[in-house]
Order: structure tokens, then C-alpha cells, then sequence
């Protein structure tokens, strides 16, 4: 397992001989206890999984850990144990506690966090933040009101266990649980008591109302002018986060405009706001908002724009810049039930995957700014260019291009060229040779060349490539898609009315399976789009004439 914000892996030689470095250990352990918990691996290289197959751990290791952390460390709890890997060699695993009330740090006054898979200092201008971010820490399963578990919302609550047991994502040890073991797994209650999370998701409204603080929606459409034209409240709390990002996002019709780009003899419908990006932005802004303050979540559609306000700051080690790359969850159960119940593509920050839709899309990457006491996420309705939008859709249908390939494809082609120095940057690339792991296969696809060495590389996308593209394009007729061959036959009986299956194959592009064919035209039979006359091998197709376009 790679490290990351709840892993991190050791050297043995940490603790033993004359190199040992218990600060460097003291240090891990005030990250992780000053964030979430984890695990410490202590006796597995970085780069492995596991121990070497004869590796012998001391006993006295666990007493020397224990001494040493707790004369190092000030509010850090910790519990080491040897743990036997698969292939017989041990390890210290030393779990650290999360420390929820108040701030861990070493014995000289140091303080440091988890970001990702890294242990960064906190800054002393970050230091009150982090007191402060300590009670958004404990929301999530503290007990405020005892209310009983078979107090809530009946309805709720065999919708909730009926979403888990439906869902891919959730394992069948987790679907085979009882009722009220899956409600403890998932921390909306506690020994049959809800939790502030269980009250949010299967509690009744008047419990709802009263916690401190359920989520409140205000969607408001401005004119040209940006003046109010519309505005709707989700203020009662009667739903459940996935209630409300449900009707969010069925009970507001602009979500469903679009624009018909040219592709060919084909149009193409490119959304002003794309479904799936407004799903994973709107649950991005439940699952990691502040609940420990008051605040509406505020989704402003303006005539050029879509703004949406979460309130309260980003998690302290994510920025603007960073967040892209930076996972790190306020409300880590929120987020975990949120990626299980599949309202959320992912358990961390998400963005990767807005940046993905929007440049697939043609569309500038989401703009992100950190005021006093709310976070602010813009995407902009406008198409960059037909031209990079054509080229995006290209490469991800002929080279099946991987995520973070297709955000680099389309950050280059939007730049019309961007520089390696600039790459990293919006890439948030740090480490040596990071950016090769974001160009992935470009080059060697020949979808972008570069000129030039080390950090003054230029990349640029390869201009042959449109042109082999569309010399390929006729093949791709077996894997057309459904609408699209619609509208190619549609076209071809207009020009030839009383055509047979044969025939229309032969024009429109005979690798299309005959199969294919007939069964598209029975189902716009179906419609009234066409009409056919005779029978078997005479028969013939035509336009249905009231529906003539």
C-alpha cells in the first residue's frame, strides 16, 4: 500500500543503532495525531509492501517506543504492536491516535500536520486555525442529544441501508452486517444512540433543525445585468444531503441547457454546466464544508458563470493552488459515506475529477478563492475554442487516454502551449520528475512534441494530430454511437427516400453491422421518424412526412 494522509512507512534502523532518529518519529506522530490518526509501518522500506521474510522484531522496541514518543510528544497517543506480514517477517505498527480536543506538538514546541502523504510544519500564523479546526474534527460522530437510534426517520433510514446494500462500493462483509451494525459502521450512531451525522442523514426534521449545523441551500439566478431574476431556498430541513443535492440537481432546468457544437456532418451537445461537474462540486460542498459554523451554501448562476459558496475555509493545508492535488477531508466520515453511496467519484478532494469533465468539456478549469469565512468555486460557461474541444474529444475516443493525461492534453492545449516551469505550477508539482507522471504517454502518442531541456521545455500539442485523427475517423463507424447514427440515416433517406437496408448500409458506411442497422431503423420506426413500405427483402424506408425536419 502507497502512503498516504493515514500511512506512512519506516526504516527499522528509525529506532535501532546508532542512526536512530526518535525526533523524525516524534515528529510523524505529532502529523498524525494533530489530523486525523494513522499508521506508522515501521520496518517496510518506502517503495515495499512488506518486511523482508526474516525479519525479527525485538520486543523491547515497543517499550522503547512507548518511553521515547512520550517524552517527546505532548498529546500524542500512540499504540505500537508486532504485526507478522504474509511472508513470515514482522513489523512495528504504530498506530497514532487522533487527537480531537486540543493540539499535539514536540517537547520543544514544535508543530506539524499531515498533508497528503507528507508531515508539514504549522506556521505560527496557522496555529490558532488549527485549534479552530479541531472542532470541525469532532462533529461528525460527537453524541449531542442522546436520541435513540429507533427514534429516527423510518423512511430515511431503510433508504439508507437500501442505498448501501445496492452499492459496488461497499463490501459484501459491510452489506451482510445487521441493520444496526451497518448504522455504528458508517458512525451515524453509537451504541444505538445517533450521532450528529446519523441526526443529519436518518434523523427526523425537528432533530435536524436543531444540531449544530445542519446544511441550508439558496440557489439564485442573476440576468445579464446581474440582478436577481430567480431564487429558491432548501431551508426546512426535512432532506438529507442526498436528498438536497437530489433535487438540486432535477429541480432546476438551466442545468439541462446546452449549446450544439459542429462536429463534422454531426452536432454535438456541450452543456453550459455539465451534470456530473455540478453533482461532484455540490457534494464536494457538503461533504467538506464547516459544520461547526453557521452558513448557507449559496449556488449563484450568473448569465457568463456558475459561482458556488461553501462556508467556512478550505482544510488547513489546502490551498487555491494546491487543490488539485491535495487530498485532505474536514469531515472524513461525511466523505466516506458520500464515496460508498456514490454521490461523490471520490473519498478525497474531487477536483481531479471537475478538471477532467471541464477540459473534456472545452472548458476553463475551475477558479478557487479562500475568503474570510467561505471557499469559492467558479466555472466559466464559455467554450475556450471549437478547435481544443475537437481535439479533446479526439484523443480521449482514439488513445483512451488516462485522467491525469487528459487534464495535462487539455491544460497544454488551452495555454497553446505551456512551459515545464508553468506546468508544474498548475500542477502543483514538486517533487523531481513529478510532471512526467501527469504528460504520462502525450508524447509517446504523439499528441504533443516539446522543444527545448529540463525546466525551459516547452509543450505543445502536435498539430498532425487533428489530421490523422480525421483520416482514421471512418473506422471508428463500428463504434458510432447510437444518437449519431440516427442522424445518419436521418440525412441519408432525406436524399434517398425508398431505400432498402443495403443500400443505406452501402452510403452511410458498410463496417456498420447490418444488425445495427436494422435495429435502428425499427426503433425510429417506432417514433414515427421513418415509415417503411413492402415486405422482408422489398422492403424500403422513407421519411415519415410529418415529422420532416
Amino acid at each position: 500500500m502507497k502512503e498516504n494522509s493515514i500511512l506512512d512507512k519506516k526504516a527499522l534502523s528509525i529506532i535501532e543503532g546508532k542512526n536512530a532518529n526518535w525526533k523524525e518519529l516524534a515528529k510523524d506522530c505529532v502529523c498524525f495525531a494533530n489530523s486525523y490518526g494513522g499508521k506508522i509501518n515501521i520496518g517496510i522500506e518506502d517503495d515495499e509492501d512488506e518486511p523482508i521474510s526474516n525479519q525479527i522484531i525485538n520486543p523491547k522496541l515497543i517499550e522503547d517506543i512507548q518511553k521515547r514518543i512520550s517524552s517527546l510528544t505532548i498529546n500524542v497517543g500512540i499504540a505500537p504492536r508486532i504485526v507478522k506480514s504474509n511472508n513470515g517477517g514482522e513489523y512495528i505498527e504504530l498506530s497514532v491516535l487522533r487527537n480531537s480536543q486540543s493540539i499535539a506538538s514536540t517537547t520543544n514546541g514544535k508543530y506539524y500536520m499531515r498533508v497528503s502523504d507528507d508531515c508539514k510544519p504549522v506556521l505560527p500564523d496557522d496555529i490558532e486555525r488549527l485549534f479552530s479546526e479541531k472542532n470541525t474534527f469532532v462533529w461528525e460522530d460527537k453524541i449531542v442529544r442522546k436520541i435513540p437510534l429507533f427514534e429516527c426517520d423510518v423512511i430515511k433510514y431503510n433508504q439508507f441501508l437500501k442505498d448501501i446494500r445496492s452499492s459496488e462500493r461497499v463490501s459484501t462483509f459491510v452489506k451482510e452486517m445487521s441493520d444496526e451494525e451497518v448504522a455504528d459502521y458508517y458512525f451515524l450512531s453509537n451504541n444505538g444512540t445517533l450521532t450528529n451525522l446519523g441526526i443529519l442523514w436518518i434523523g427526523k426534521r425537528k432533530d435536524r433543525a436543531v444540531i449544530h449545523y445542519p446544511p441550508s441551500v439558496q440557489f439564485i439566478k442573476y440576468d445579464i445585468d446581474e440582478r436577481k431574476v430567480f431564487k429558491k431556498v432548501w431551508d426546512d430541513f426535512s432532506q438529507n444531503p442526498k436528498e438536497l443535492i437530489n433535487e438540486i440537481l432535477t429541480q432546476i432546468p438551466d442545468w439541462n441547457e446546452f449549446v450544439e457544437v459542429s462536429d463534422g456532418i454531426f452536432r454535438k451537445n456541450i452543456y453550459n454546466y455539465p451534470p456530473e461537474v455540478i453533482r461532484e462540486l455540490v457534494a464536494n460542498a457538503f461533504a467538506h464544508r464547516n459544520y461547526s459554523m453557521r452558513g448557507d451554501i449559496f449556488i449563484n448562476l450568473y448569465s457568463d458563470r456558475l459561482e458556488i459558496h461553501s462556508p467556512g475555509l478550505l482544510p488547513l493545508g489546502v490551498t487555491p493552488e494546491n487543490i488539485l492535488t491535495k487530498s485532505i477531508q474536514r469531515n472524513p466520515l461525511i466523505a466516506k459515506l458520500f464515496y460508498d453511496l456514490k454521490l461523490m467519484e471520490k473519498e478525497g478532494s474531487g477536483y481531479d475529477k471537475v478538471y477532467e469533465l471541464l477540459l473534456g468539456n472545452g472548458k476553463e478549469v475551475p477558479k478557487v478563492f479562500e475568503g474570510d469565512d467561505r471557499v469559492v468555486v467558479i466555472i466559466k460557461k464559455q467554450i475556450i475554442s471549437n478547435e481544443v474541444l475537437r481535439l479533446m474529444d479526439k484523443a480521449s475516443k482514439e488513445l483512451q487516454l488516462r485522467q491525469r493525461e487528459l487534464i495535462t492534453l487539455g491544460l497544454i492545449a488551452q495555454n497553446d502551449g505551456v512551459s515545464a516551469i508553468d506546468l508544474s505550477a498548475i500542477l502543483n508539482v514538486i517533487k523531481q520528475n513529478g510532471l512526467q507522471n501527469w504528460i504520462g504517454r502525450l508524447v509517446d502518442f504523439g499528441l504533443i512534441l516539446s522543444k527545448g531541456k529540463t525546466k525551459g521545455t516547452l509543450y505543445y500539442v502536435n498539430p498532425e494530430f487533428l489530421r490523422y485523427s480525421d483520416f482514421i475517423e471512418k473506422t471508428n463507424l463500428k463504434r458510432i454511437e447510437p444518437h449519431r447514427l440516427q442522424e445518419l440515416i436521418y440525412e441519408d433517406l432525406k436524399n434517398y427516400p425508398d431505400s432498402s437496408v443495403s443500400e443505406i448500409n452501402k452510403r452511410i458506411g458498410d463496417e456498420i453491422k447490418q444488425r445495427t442497422l436494422k435495429s435502428k431503423l425499427d426503433e425510429m420506426i417506432s417514433t414515427d421518424l421513418i415509415v417503411k413500405t413492402g415486405e422482408k427483402r422489398w422492403t424500403v424506408y422513407s421519411i415519415n412526412v410529418k415529422n420532416m425536419k
